[in-house]
């Protein structure tokens, strides 16, 4: 592509013919960001991939074999020699273990529910990785993430993805205006998998056919409670079940095990009407129980908000929105009332079942495509 007309733009946005835009394209080894670096490699941009090492799976689960993080490498690094472009491995496994899982220890010790993809991409791939990608000259970001950046009337804005089931928005809230000027996400327009997967036949990739990760990175076999008692001993001491009154009703095996609005395995059956976690109380080591309608939450405490509208949070006394309380949920209708440029209280215009501190509460537009940002539940 010559851009040798004033006003041009590549593929990426940028005033630059490919061959001079550096692309770091972060590499996980998955179908998504290999197809990424492939394609932005066939139109010929100086691309460069690179995958962090993040966690050994084996040390989470205290067991030999558990590792597949070496097969994500390997996958990506064949990718690189596929497509023919640099392939680089960064050691982010101290980083990774501050900035993440710590805190998923953490917080799921006090009783939160906790979003640990969300806190890798806003404090690894998005701030440490995308620094390293400009100290590399890079002149963006590229990721497979299923979302989209598109250029508004006033800046750079993220929107949902094209494909509703692979929309990925719930995650990347907390994607700054700074990050989002460099990042670039060339998936969020498919309309399918089927499209990504055909993609990576066309270019011979390895990966064309490989399965997509269902659990978070350092817990593959989905088990929270056995990687937290590695990183946390102790964390599965016993404690009671208890009533909304204070009345016990039976003991369990350490309150890790539990998550807000969970029904099944309580080991209290027997009772006339089903009781749902209404509350854990790491403290006490109490698991307290109640009736369905106790889960119902109208008034949501919003803290950490990152705010991506064209106009400041504190610009009005109340927004308007749609919110995801959960990543699996739609859009619901709600009203965001700012107390600080980070802080606000969210009334739900429908009360929400099992909204649980350390869950996010993202923001939308009207119509429920652009991101407007979101925060951090928390304890009022």
């Amino acid at each position: 592509m010559a851009l040798d007309q004033p006003g041009m733009l590549n593929s990426l946005g940028l005033p630059k013919a490919p061959s001079q835009t550096r692309v770091v394209v972060a590499m996980s080894g998955g179908v998504d960001s290999s197809v990424v670096a492939a394609v932005l490699a066939e139109q010929g941009y100086d691309v460069v991939g690179v995958t962090l090492q993040l966690y050994d799976h084996g040390a989470a689960l205290a067991k030999k074999g558990a590792c597949c993080a070496g097969r994500d490498i390997h996958d990506a690094r064949r990718v690189a020699e596929t497509m023919g472009f640099p392939h680089y491995v960064l050691d982010y496994e101290n980083t990774f273990r501050a900035a993440v899982i710590d805190e998923f220890a953490d917080s799921y010790l006090a009783g939160a529910t906790p979003v640990p993809c969300i806190r890798c991409n806003e404090r690894v791939k998005f701030k440490d990785l995308l620094e390293t990608a400009k100290d590399l000259d890079a002149d963006c970001m590229a990721t497979g993430h299923y979302i989209q950046r598109k250029m508004g009337p006033q800046k750079a804005e993220l929107h949902c993805a094209a494909d509703s089931a692979r929309d990925q928005s719930y995650f990347l809230f907390s994607t700054t205006q700074a990050q989002l000027d460099f990042l670039r996400f060339p998936l969020g327009h498919l309309t399918s998998k089927a499209e990504t997967r055909a993609l990576a036949a066309k270019y011979g990739l390895s990966v064309a056919d490989k399965p997509d990760s269902q659990d978070i990175c350092f817990v593959p076999n989905g088990d929270y409670a056995a990687v937290i008692e590695k990183l946390r001993p102790g964390a599965a001491d016993p404690g009671q079940i208890v009533d909304m009154d204070g009345t016990v009703l039976g003991e369990h095996r350490g309150v890790i095990h539990y998550t807000i609005g969970q029904r099944r395995g309580l080991g209290i059956g027997g009772l006339a009407d089903p009781l749902y976690v209404v509350k854990l109380d790491p403290v006490t080591r109490q698991v307290v129980v109640g009736p369905k309608e106790h889960l119902s939450t109208r008034i949501v405490p919003l803290r950490e908000i990152n705010w991506l509208g064209d106009t400041p949070l504190t610009s009005r006394a109340e927004w308007e929105v749609e919110v995801k309380i959960r990543s699996t949920r739609p859009p619901r209708p709600a009203v965001i009332r700012p107390l600080s440029d980070h802080t606000a209280t969210v009334e739900l215009i429908t009360p929400e079942e099992g909204v649980s501190p350390g869950q996010a509460c993202v923001f939308y537009d009207a119509a429920g495509s652009r991101v407007l940002g979101g925060g951090w539940i928390h304890k009022r």
